[in-house]
């Protein structure tokens, strides 16, 4: 089998990392086989992909969509570095608000499943990065939301006090104020 899936602390989201098959030339690897992520419960199907360039520092989230048009994520790092997030935030979770965390980069090649009912966030620990995800449902504009960044609700640590974020990421609300499902 090409991968490795790693559930981790809350159920549902899944660490994934491909085998690598590196030579002189550079290297080969299966970044998404069907039969496999069936096999762990990790959709396969998937109806929009994402890009994002992000120079060091910047950090992007924690972004999710209401229902009916929630999202299940597929992100990896094409290049770079990121510390990437994700909250649980189904109210009726044994998990509410319990996040996890883990790196993705071009040496790892790991990739992190996120299930719908999930806020996601990452920063960029390397100058551009390059970083993909393949999305369960379509952007909605009407149902994009999210969750300030420092809320003091959740506590994330991040590895930065003072991040690069959009203006929409600094208006974003406080998790008492959010928008949820």
């Amino acid at each position: 089998m090409p991968f490795s899936f790693k559930p981790l602390s809350i159920p549902g989201v899944i660490l994934i990392t491909p085998q690598v098959f590196p030579d002189d030339r550079g290297y080969f690897m299966e970044s998404f086989k069907t039969s496999d992520f069936e096999k762990f419960n990790v959709p396969t199907h998937y109806v929009q992909e994402n890009f994002s360039f992000s120079k060091k520092n910047v950090l992007r989230g924690l972004h999710y969509q209401k229902a009916p048009k929630t999202q299940g994520k597929l992100v990896s790092v094409l290049k770079g570095g990121v510390w990437d997030v994700a909250v649980d935030i189904r109210r009726e979770s044994n998990t509410y608000l319990k996040w996890v965390v883990a790196e993705l980069d071009d040496q790892n090649h790991a990739m992190l499943y996120i299930p719908p009912g999930f806020a996601h966030g990452f920063i960029a620990l390397t100058d551009g990065v390059h970083l993909q995800y393949k999305c369960t449902n379509e952007y909605a504009p009407e149902s994009d939301t999210g969750i300030r960044w420092d809320d003091p609700d959740i506590a994330i640590p991040w590895p930065l006090d003072n991040p690069i974020l959009s203006a929409k990421d600094e208006g974003l609300p406080l998790l008492k104020q959010a928008e949820f499902f």
